[in-house]
């Protein structure tokens, strides 16, 4: 009986499409370097992936980036709650290799007194930015986390399509992006 079902076994194994795993894409890039004092100052957020520490946010979100002396920069996250209150985190970014690029740091909003824990450092990787600083992408080397910054509360539709072209380009599942309403902070 077997010998009888190999030949039909066979062709029907022939004729099934080959199924191949999806192809991974290739490891996500940050920019080779910027100007941090032009990149420092506020950012409205003008989307992001749905995230659990900012899911409290109802609109309003803003960064502001200051840069310290020993060469840090602090951040201070700021947002609207649905009840109208103001929301804030203050954290530290740092470069994540001294020695690499500027464009990738990693951030903590936990106490300074656990900065020697590696998983309180979380990676802030900057994608794109406009030759004016007008508008950036900023996302995680895991491709979990994705941020549409603009230097004002509301961004041409173009630039926002070339955003995510670019963020499709690196592999992020831009369907994901949530639109942030803002409005009320000058």
């Amino acid at each position: 009986m077997l010998k009888s079902l190999l030949p039909a076994l066979l062709l029907a194994a022939a004729l099934l499409p080959a199924v191949s795993p999806a192809a991974e894409p290739p490891p996500v890039q940050a920019l080779p370097a910027m100007e941090v004092p032009r990149y420092a100052g506020q950012w409205f957020e003008i989307a992001r992936f749905p995230n659990r520490f900012q899911k409290q946010c109802s609109g309003d979100v803003t960064a502001r980036y200051t840069l310290q002396a020993d060469g840090g920069i602090q951040v201070v996250n700021r947002c609207r709650l649905a009840d109208g209150r103001y929301d804030q985190a203050t954290a530290l970014a740092r470069q994540q290799d001294p020695a690499g690029r500027n464009t990738q740091l990693e951030v903590r909003f936990a106490p300074a007194w656990l900065s020697w824990l590696p998983w309180v450092w979380g990676d802030y990787w900057v994608l794109a930015l406009d030759k004016d600083y007008r508008h950036a992408l900023v996302g995680t080397p895991d491709r979990d986390y994705l941020w549409v910054l603009s230097r004002t509360p509301q961004l041409d539709e173009k630039a926002y399509a070339d955003l995510l072209e670019k963020a499709k380009a690196q592999g992020y599942d831009t369907s994901r992006l949530q639109k942030t309403a803002q409005g009320t902070i000058r």
